[in-house]
């Protein structure tokens, strides 16, 4: 099996490859989840786009958008790994690739998540505290999590 990471910006994808982070990111966020709302937004034009590849097939992504643009810290989002890929662990291969990239690019910078709720541990298991109450976002129950970086 060979997976490679592959770092774009929104103008870097072709048809073929925005097709299938789009169809992807559709049949998580918001068939599997139940969601109707905007997935695509604004914040894709300006973001860092990171997608797991497995023997060239998508398994895959998440969203890095830079310090001060949405945040003050550095976020990463919209982070899904497609079901047939779940258990073999994608979704921490991905998010250390998420916060070495962050933490090359944007030195010194934090990272926050808005976490939904029972992944808490998972993402409190990479270095991030919870910063917050509970909240609810799209129906599903979410919390803001933040990982202090190195200065």
């Amino acid at each position: 099996m060979t997976v490679d990471f592959k770092w774009s910006r929104l103008a870097d994808f072709d048809a073929f490859e925005l097709h299938q982070i789009i169809q992807a990111r559709e049949a998580v966020f918001v068939v599997e989840q139940d969601c109707a709302y905007q997935e695509t937004d604004d914040w894709d034009l300006q973001a860092w786009h990171l997608t797991v590849l497995v023997n060239g097939e998508l398994a895959a992504y998440a969203r890095i958008i830079g310090p001060d643009t949405h945040t003050r810290q550095a976020s990463i989002g919209r982070v899904m790994t497609r079901a047939k890929f779940r258990g073999q662990g994608m979704g921490r291969a991905l998010m250390e690739e998420a916060i070495k990239f962050i933490h090359n690019t944007y030195p010194g910078h934090d990272i926050r998540i808005s976490a939904q709720v029972y992944l808490t541990s998972f993402y409190a298991s990479l270095g991030f505290d919870v910063c917050g109450q509970a909240y609810e976002e799209d129906g599903i129950p979410h919390i803001a999590m933040l990982k202090v970086m190195q200065k």
